[in-house]
């Protein structure tokens, strides 16, 4: 399903302050590391990062008090865990709006072959589209410019390819981030120039708002922060996170039996973007880049 034109009547129309018009309820992200917002920490949110999937969720929220949103993706995933762990989950969460990326992985640290790799993701791109919801593919940024990235940049432009012709099979829309140019500022890197910064997360999330054509409050070069919460929403969320991940980690410190966890996905239950249904912060001892 393609993106909504900002033209049409209730689609894509900013209706007063801080609400903009979208058909979309439920939004789930699907994929790796780049989706779950390695590079942007906030400790005020679930798994103390935010992200570009996040700063999307938040602006789709606006004026919508129905609005729901997920996060399955799981930093380090390959293509097949992600499409093989995530896929059936979201599917149960029946999504009206998906954006997957996956494939990053495999090219950088397994050099794995493009044309594969697209064989799988057409087949998943196929299940989640049969649903109706508007799917969102995400062609990979130019690594040209960065010297270790670089030496995949062909296999990447190749994969690229596959994935419009996916999107087009499928009637998918495709946020190109080899075409945002802005992404070859350094400024746009985290500091381990494998993660986005925020002010790269930021940008990346301006252009998914706008190849879905929703206005906005994004400012280019300017991250959004994240707004205050009432006293009475903080103590509802301490609460949560005490009885989610304080507690849990004093009783593996008192033991000393439990092994470290696997990474798993910070927003794994559809709800609102703000709110006590949203633990903030990342378990206690747990680096969110490990």
């Amino acid at each position: 399903m393609n993106a909504p034109s900002a033209d049409g009547p209730g689609q894509g129309v900013s209706v007063g302050f801080g609400a903009r018009l979208h058909p979309w309820t439920r939004y789930v992200a699907l994929g790796d590391s780049f989706t779950e917002g390695v590079g942007d920490p906030e400790p005020r949110s679930p798994g103390g990062l935010r992200g570009w999937a996040d700063r999307v969720a938040e602006e789709l929220s606006a004026g919508h008090e129905d609005f729901a949103y997920a996060n399955l993706a799981v930093r380090s995933r390959l293509l097949p865990q992600i499409l093989d762990e995530q896929v059936a989950p979201a599917l149960a969460l029946r999504p009206d709006l998906i954006t997957l990326n996956a494939g990053g992985n495999d090219l950088i640290f397994h050099r794995s072959d493009p044309d594969k790799l697209a064989e799988r993701m057409d087949a998943a791109v196929g299940l989640l589209g049969s649903t109706g919801a508007t799917i969102v593919l995400f062609v990979g940024p130019d690594w040209g410019a960065t010297p270790v990235l670089g030496r995949v940049r062909s296999k990447l432009a190749i994969f690229n390819e596959n994935l419009r012709t996916i999107a087009g099979r499928h009637d998918a829309v495709v946020a190109d981030l080899w075409a945002l140019r802005e992404l070859t500022h350094p400024l746009m890197w985290d500091p381990d120039r494998l993660h986005f910064s925020p002010l790269g997360q930021h940008t990346i999330a301006i252009m998914v708002l706008e190849t879905l054509n929703v206005p906005h409050t994004l400012e280019p070069m300017s991250p959004k922060e994240l707004p205050p919460r009432s006293w009475r929403e903080a103590k509802a969320d301490d609460i949560v996170w005490a009885r989610e991940y304080l507690v849990p980690w004093a009783l593996r410190r008192l033991t000393a039996r439990i092994p470290a966890e696997e990474p798993h996905a910070k927003r794994p239950v559809a709800g609102p973007v703000f709110g006590a249904p949203m633990p903030p912060g990342t378990s206690i001892g747990n680096d969110p880049r490990d």
